[in-house]
């Protein structure tokens, strides 16, 4: 059995890839972007969104971004209506289960605490970490292995959960099995880095009872 599970949020706990890209065009085309769909960023970080973004005028790019933070909190990301149905009772289930709990998030801290304040479901996790409190964004392995230092576990006992092929490669390099929760219908992602496929999340707690060995 393992004896953490460490979850990935955006994507996994949470289908908001749909909502931030939308949110971001919006924004963009009301600073004269010309965009005739919303790009789509799933699975990537701030900041390279904005390098992408804006590439060759940092000073444009960081009150871009400013004004998007502003524009998002007049905006805010709708968690109930977009969080994962099977979240709360995989979570509580792993828990049952004596699992312990980590999300492991490139989103920002307060983004974190708002879906679990939300979903009420602060007391089911064990330990939120941003990577904005590492020293590199995924695909770096640092934020899995930070998380499982603190929860006191090595990479055989632990399961991580992504949806991303940047997610799949840090938990990979982290040593840990890797779970691929398979995207929405008309979502594309590359998860043939991942150890095992699921198609709910639900599937992660069989999954997590006996824990197999990770591919290298």
């Amino acid at each position: 059995m393992a004896r953490a599970v460490l979850f990935d949020m955006d994507g996994v706990l949470a289908f908001t890839e749909q909502f931030y890209n939308q949110r971001r065009a919006n924004y963009l085309i009301r600073h004269g972007f010309d965009l005739d769909a919303p790009p789509d960023f799933s699975g990537s970080n701030d900041e390279a969104i904005w390098k992408e973004l804006v590439p060759d005028d940092p000073r444009r790019r960081e009150l871009l971004h400013r004004g998007y933070r502003e524009y998002s909190a007049e905006h805010p990301t709708p968690w109930r209506k977009v969080a994962n149905p099977f979240v709360r009772c995989t979570m509580w289930r792993l828990r049952r289960n004596g699992i312990r709990i980590a999300i492991c998030s490139s989103s920002s801290r307060d983004l974190i605490d708002d879906f679990l304040e939300q979903l009420d479901l602060a007391d089911a996790v064990d330990l939120a970490i941003s990577g904005h409190d590492c020293s590199a964004f995924k695909p770096s392995p640092e934020i899995y292995l930070r998380a499982m230092e603190h929860l006191g576990v090595v990479p055989s006992e632990s399961l991580v959960v992504e949806d991303s092929p940047i997610g799949i490669e840090a938990g990979k390099a982290s040593g840990a099995l890797v779970c691929a929760l398979r995207p929405p219908a008309g979502v594309a992602l590359d998860q043939s880095r991942a150890d095992v496929v699921v198609d709910e999340l639900i599937d992660v707690v069989d999954l997590a009872k006996s824990l197999p060995t990770a591919r290298q």
